[in-house]
């Protein structure tokens, strides 16, 4: 089997979570901090007393080190890792949290590790999705599924995975009907909201639940683009913005007043403007705010020249997967 650290390029991205009791958590945080700085590795890791998640980016050898640490925590070392590859340094700066949820839903009582959905490996995800008797469910929030999204897809038009159990209970009656209940299948960007969305439906008492086995990187990564379903580009939580078949970088861009992804018809409108406005934002931002945004891109501008980092820039807001 091929090493998927050594295959990538210079710069590794590694999307990685794991569902396990980290009572101690806290005290994890420190050491990792120090090591991922210490390796040159940048993203973000999350750490609860459920476990931890995040997106880190490095070279391999940093990103092995990092990863051979986590493997050592309480029932890591089986680890859900995806990797791709990435032109240039998609963080800022590397931060390690402490939080209540490693993926926030809001929802006492749901563990993935005492109660999940069927996971579907890649291979097998088109044949489910495309049963007739199959409710297909995107879980992830309106500004990714715009970019792109599976056949047959339901889109919540959720702003937050906070919102996806209040958007379920009010349209069950309606997706679920009455009688035999249909297969639900659910995906997500990395699997990890499908475990837990999954997770909440048993608990909601549906039983016929499914979700993709690694996501939508795993899909696009494992499925040839000749025999997919996915429509569009996916979304990811760093400055690539998106990634297409194969893992590559995709087209979009980010709009870093309102930190929606844009396309390239965006960039073209006249509402567009670099670092200040797009179609999205336009009409909600004051011409001072945009004169503000305009100056912040003038000094990053200016520090990129220098080669420096301008001390404004920040990581994407959004992290939900």
């Amino acid at each position: 089997m091929t090493n998927p650290i050594s295959d990538c390029g210079e710069v590794l991205v590694a999307a990685l979570y794991r569902f396990t009791a980290l009572d101690d958590f806290a005290d994890l945080r420190e050491p990792l901090q120090v090591l991922c700085d210490d390796q040159g590795v940048r993203g973000t890791l999350l750490l609860a007393r459920e476990g931890v998640n995040g997106t880190i980016a490095g070279p391999p050898a940093g990103i092995e080190a990092v990863l051979e640490h986590i493997r050592a925590f309480p029932d890591c070392a089986d680890l859900d890792v995806k990797f791709s590859s990435a032109s240039s340094m998609p963080f800022n700066r590397m931060k390690v949290r402490l939080k209540r949820e490693i993926v926030t839903m809001g929802e006492e009582g749901i563990d993935p590790r005492r109660s999940v959905g069927t996971y579907v490996d890649p291979q097998d995800w088109n044949d489910l999705i495309s049963d007739p008797d199959t409710i297909v469910i995107d879980t992830r929030n309106d500004y990714e599924v715009a970019v792109g999204t599976f056949q047959r897809a339901i889109d919540p038009k959720t702003a937050s995975f906070r919102d996806f159990p209040g958007w379920f209970r009010e349209e069950r009656e309606r997706l679920l009907g009455e009688g035999r209940q249909p297969k639900v299948a659910m995906f997500c960007t990395g699997g990890i909201r499908c475990e837990k969305s999954t997770a909440f439906l048993k608990q909601e008492g549906v039983e016929d639940v499914f979700h993709l086995k690694g996501g939508i990187l795993k899909y696009l990564e494992t499925v040839p683009e000749d025999e997919s379903l996915w429509e569009g580009e996916c979304f990811v939580f760093d400055n690539r913005v998106t990634v297409r078949h194969g893992l590559v970088e995709g087209s979009y861009g980010l709009c870093h007043a309102c930190r929606n992804p844009i396309s390239e018809e965006d960039r073209a409108s006249e509402l567009y403007e670099e670092g200040v406005s797009c179609p999205h934002c336009h009409s909600e931002r004051t011409e001072e705010q945009r004169a503000s945004y305009r100056e912040r891109n003038r000094q990053q501008r200016l520090a990129a020249e220098r080669g420096e980092q301008h001390v404004g820039a920040k990581l994407l807001r959004r992290n939900d997967d």
